[in-house]
């Protein structure tokens, strides 16, 4: 339903959290059970989405996936490839830390083979090496269930954010709900660090 919203408003990128790098320490059984039922969507899912002209990108730590996983990621990044309504990332295994610990470490690597100073290294550079790299910030994040926190999701890249809370779970999450966030989010003031006399300013220059 989001994602079939969000190709209706023109919305140019959606991030979604399927798993995280956290919830391998959940019980087994439910693990299994979780990466069977994302699976069994994705393949049921992907053709609906190449038809609303959705290009699926998963970013997260690939190593502890099984190889059907892997293929049903591939083939859907594949066949996607060239659309370009709806930037979809689909977040597995990821967790907000090892994003950032993994873009330091590609630095690092760059810095020792002497094709990066340490004087290049900026927050364009820094953010070009994070799995969000190439799409733009999240101007709204929507936590459901009834937490509270971000959970380890895009550290970095939800500096700015306008963060949404709603005790709502996601199965549940419709239409009129996703209205509400929106609205929530045309109602917020977005200044990045300027004082409020400052936006007519910087709008009209």
């Amino acid at each position: 339903m989001v994602i079939t919203e969000c190709v209706r408003r023109q919305v140019g990128a959606l991030t979604l959290f399927a798993f995280s790098s956290e919830n391998w320490g959940r019980p087994r059984d439910e693990v299994l059970s979780i990466m069977s039922l994302f699976v069994e969507s994705l393949e049921a899912e992907i053709a609906e989405l190449h038809r609303n002209a959705v290009r699926v990108r998963f970013i997260g730590d690939r190593s502890q996936l099984d190889a059907r996983m892997l293929a049903s990621m591939a083939f859907s990044e594949r066949t996607t490839a060239q659309n370009d309504k709806l930037r979809l990332q689909i977040a597995v295994s990821y967790g907000g830390r090892a994003d950032i610990v993994g873009a330091a470490r590609e630095l690092v690597a760059q810095s020792e083979l002497g094709t990066l100073k340490s004087g290049e290294v900026d927050e364009e550079r820094f953010a070009a090496k994070l799995a969000l790299a190439g799409v733009p910030d999240p101007d709204l994040f929507i936590r459901t269930g009834g937490e509270r926190r971000i959970s380890n999701f895009l550290l970095w890249n939800l500096a700015y954010t306008e963060l949404y809370f709603t005790d709502k779970l996601w199965p549940e999450f419709d239409v009129p709900d996703f209205e509400a966030a929106l609205q929530f989010y045309a109602a917020r003031e977005r200044r990045f660090g300027l004082t409020a006399e400052q936006l007519p300013a910087e709008n009209g220059s």
